[in-house]
């Protein structure tokens, strides 16, 4: 039988509404990011995918933001005291680089634009600072450096998904419930 978490093990209301919506909003700039850069050329729909990639990248800058705000003044429930020490630095550290990325990966793809020589302009309506003028040389490796970063959270992302299946399948111990909010 799978034990629930009391009330205090689970995440906060507004910690899990962070979390799932940076998460689909990864997903979503993840994948439109993945097809446009397949579409040749410059046509119109390649720039409206290019658009709404650095819209939702620039959304999921500032909701970690928030979300980092939010963790350093409120604590993550503890974990299970059954749980081995080395699964709990292993999902401390996972966490960690997690948060990194949120923040990484659009200041990376935001400073690749203004190495391209372009302006993110967010929603099409609030023109947003450029710290770096145009560079070539810049720009390719800051493109490499956003598409290594994206890897690196998809490979992290998946273990993350893995580990909360695997604590809601195989050791059933209520984990998964603390972050979904309609497990109880």
């Amino acid at each position: 039988m799978t034990s629930r978490p009391a009330r205090s093990d689970r995440y906060h209301g507004a910690a899990i509404t962070l979390h799932w919506l940076i998460a689909a909003l990864m997903i979503c700039g993840f994948y439109i990011g993945w097809i446009m850069t397949d579409i040749p050329g410059f046509t119109p729909t390649k720039l409206k995918y290019f658009s709404w990639h650095k819209w939702i990248g620039v959304t999921v800058f500032v909701l970690a933001v928030a979300r980092v705000l939010w963790r350093a003044t409120h604590r993550a429930p503890p974990l299970d005291s059954a749980t081995p020490a080395w699964q709990k630095a292993a999902a401390h550290l996972v966490h960690a680089v997690l948060y990194v990325l949120m923040l990484a990966i659009p200041l990376s793809g935001y400073f690749y634009s203004s190495a391209a020589g372009i302006q993110v302009v967010y929603l099409g309506i609030l023109p947003l600072p450029t710290f770096i003028g145009p560079d070539q040389a810049l720009k390719a490796s800051l493109r490499t450096v956003h598409v290594l970063l994206n890897y690196t959270l998809l490979a992290l992302v998946a273990m993350h998904v893995a580990a909360a299946l695997k604590h809601q399948f195989l050791d059933r111990d209520g984990l998964l419930a603390r972050m979904v909010p309609f497990i109880r």
